[in-house]
């Protein structure tokens, strides 16, 4: 009886020296886990700002007139850079989604190349070889976002939605003909957008970095008989998107 008496309580010595150290490595995994902010994802709304870099440029396509093919060999654009600021709203949909609403401004610069045949451009010198685009958005972008498991104070997300933009600058630029330097758009454009992101937990705020691309879906071109308009037959936006968000 002094035996069983004495394995009892071996064993209960043997499982308080197993179960207690879990029980603290347990507890203090999950406590790390959380980490800063602890009960921000049980919150309904959030708001913040969201400040970043832009690098935009057009996709056209080259016109398939072949009167005007003969004096030009190509038209083109490449990305460059501006600067946008936005609000957020971020509204709880569950666990794993948020709905968010961003509406801000965007300052974008955009370019078109044209490439002159030789002969084409020795008895015409004064032709453009570029014309700007310079454009002041006013966004409505409306995005899911999807959120990884948090670990300790970091979480990757990805994003996607859609973004309607009416280009302000516009109206000054299709009121005004008398400057040729530039390319007249349409005032409204839509895009698609797909993101993706980095939040981390600071004591006190979230911080996140952003990547995205925006895809137009509007064709900018406005009908002009200008040589420098005919030269492309459509004109859409693509838009990178470099941003860091703080939210409380």
């Amino acid at each position: 009886m002094e035996r069983t008496d004495t394995y009892r309580r071996l064993a209960k010595t043997i499982m308080a020296m197993v179960v207690l150290p879990l029980q603290f490595t347990t507890h203090n995994a999950l406590h790390a886990q959380v980490g800063n902010l602890g009960k921000f994802d049980q919150e309904l709304l959030h708001w913040g700002i969201q400040v970043g870099y832009t690098n935009s440029k057009f996709d056209l396509s080259f016109s398939e007139d072949d009167e005007l093919r003969e004096s030009l060999q190509g038209v083109t654009s490449y990305y460059a850079p501006g600067f946008h600021v936005s609000m957020i709203g971020d509204l709880r949909m569950g666990k794993w989604f948020s709905l968010r609403l961003l509406p801000g401004l965007t300052l974008i610069t955009r370019d078109v190349n044209y490439y002159w045949e030789e002969g084409y451009f020795r008895t015409h010198p004064m032709s453009e070889r570029q014309r700007n685009v310079e454009s002041v958005y006013g966004e409505l972008p409306l995005e899911v976002k999807f959120r990884a498991m948090r670990y300790h104070n970091f979480r990757p997300y990805v994003t996607g939605g859609v973004s309607y933009g009416f280009d302000i600058a516009s109206l000054r630029k299709n009121r005004n003909r008398t400057d040729q330097s530039i390319v007249r758009l349409q005032a409204h454009d839509l895009h698609y957008t797909l993101g993706l992101g980095f939040d981390f937990f600071l004591p006190y705020v979230k911080f996140a970095i952003e990547l995205k691309m925006a895809f137009g879906l509007v064709d900018l071109k406005v009908e002009d008989p200008d040589v420098y308009i005919r030269s492309f037959d459509n004109l859409n936006s693509r838009t990178f998107l470099l941003s860091f968000t703080f939210e409380g």
